[in-house]
């Protein structure tokens, strides 16, 4: 039992030694674990299309949408504190989100991608996406509503989280802004020391600079630094949707908690009965519209949404899924621009954190993340 196990692992290695050497992608950082003990961790390729610099498994990278989860899961913390709840309206929180039909959307529609707003990439042409309050104010005044809110699943690449980023903000009993909320109340008791919101100073000598290769549609610009994607450089970022640099090792310590019911090493950030509630499918057979136009373009099936409360969950059938056809239905995690993923599949007792380098266009992405991830789970046997 155990040599097929490690010849399942074996290929897992060789199939990312393949995919680097092709051009798919430059390099990886993987860690996989089952039942809290780590049975892959490697880091392959390079940081760089001319494989001048090779990765190492400490390496930081700037995890994009992945931010996201950790935004979730201070909000579903906040909720289990009673600072508001899952059916708490956003204006009740934030009474500057105002008008129909945005002005009925809750938390919990901001948590599943239903708040009924366009998914829209800046709320601002042009403008700067490293401040927390300009970002507010800005999606506040240019990002209306469309359908009323429950009815339509359309990935927020921004505006939800800056809500829910302002929501902690504002109901903080302490005042702290969001980055130091972040460290205070998740990285640092989760032991995640390489990761944080801004590429922390004492990171720049392991960070990944991100290669986007054309694949992101706008730029992340920083008033601190000059270049398109300077935000991802900038110590001084507050931007709840996709600021944070982290490392495989790190996520896979918050996939870690996650797996465990919501605690790691005698700390609890969450309770066993949110979890089980957050990766279960809440946005029934709606598609999400963000993968519809990925499924499409590539001439797929068009996949359910399968979101979560602040996941996406795997749910059921067979169709291109970044979390691959061998998960079971429960397993959840997130996923950053053609680069980053975390998942749990509490089924199957495992853990799964990548990141890689050399930006890849959605639907590769889908098709790697599926294949290495079912490569992972065929192993557990």
């Amino acid at each position: 039992m155990a040599q097929v196990w490690h010849q399942r692992l074996d290929t897992l290695r060789e199939v990312i030694l393949a995919d680097i050497a092709r051009g798919d992608y430059f390099g990886a950082v993987l860690t996989v674990g089952r039942g809290g003990e780590v049975v892959f961790a490697g880091a392959f390729g390079a940081e760089d299309a001319d494989g001048e610099r090779p990765l190492r498994y400490d390496n930081v990278f700037s995890i994009f949408s992945v931010t996201k989860a950790f935004t979730n899961v201070l909000i579903m913390k906040a909720i289990e504190e009673g600072r508001f709840a899952l059916t708490t309206k956003v204006k009740d929180v934030l009474p500057e989100f105002t008008g129909k039909p945005r002005e009925d959307a809750t938390f919990y529609h901001l948590l599943t991608h239903t708040a009924g707003m366009p998914g829209v990439w800046t709320p601002k042409e042009g403008m700067y996406l490293d401040r927390l309050q300009d970002l507010f104010e800005a999606s506040v005044e240019h990002v209306a509503g469309e359908v009323p809110p429950g009815t339509r699943c359309d990935y927020s690449p921004l505006v939800n989280h800056v809500l829910m980023g302002t929501a902690l903000v504002r109901t903080d009993p302490q005042g702290r802004n969001y980055q130091t909320l972040l460290h205070q109340d998740l990285f640092a008791p989760l032991k995640m020391d390489s990761t944080s919101m801004g590429l922390r100073p004492d990171l720049e000598d392991r960070h990944v600079k991100p290669d986007m290769r054309g694949t992101v549609p706008i730029k992340h610009l920083s008033r601190n630094i000059e270049g398109d994607h300077a935000l991802f450089e900038d110590p001084e970022v507050e931007a709840p949707h996709v600021g944070c640099a982290s490392t495989s090792e790190d996520l896979y310590r918050f996939s870690e908690m996650l797996r465990r019911g919501g605690e790691l090493d005698g700390v609890r950030i969450l309770s066993p009965a949110m979890i089980r509630l957050a990766r279960k499918v809440h946005t029934g057979d709606m598609p999400n519209q963000l993968y519809k136009r990925v499924a499409e373009n590539a001439g797929w099936e068009v996949p359910p949404a399968n979101q979560g409360i602040g996941f996406q969950v795997r749910g059921t059938g067979v169709f291109h899924h970044l979390f691959g056809s061998l998960a079971s239905p429960e397993t959840f995690g997130n996923y950053g621009a053609g680069s980053t993923m975390f998942w749990v599949d509490p089924e199957a007792d495992v853990s799964f954190a990548l990141c890689s380098a050399g930006v890849m266009t959605q639907a590769a992405n889908i098709e790697r993340c599926g294949k290495l991830s079912d490569i992972a789970l065929s192993a557990m046997i």
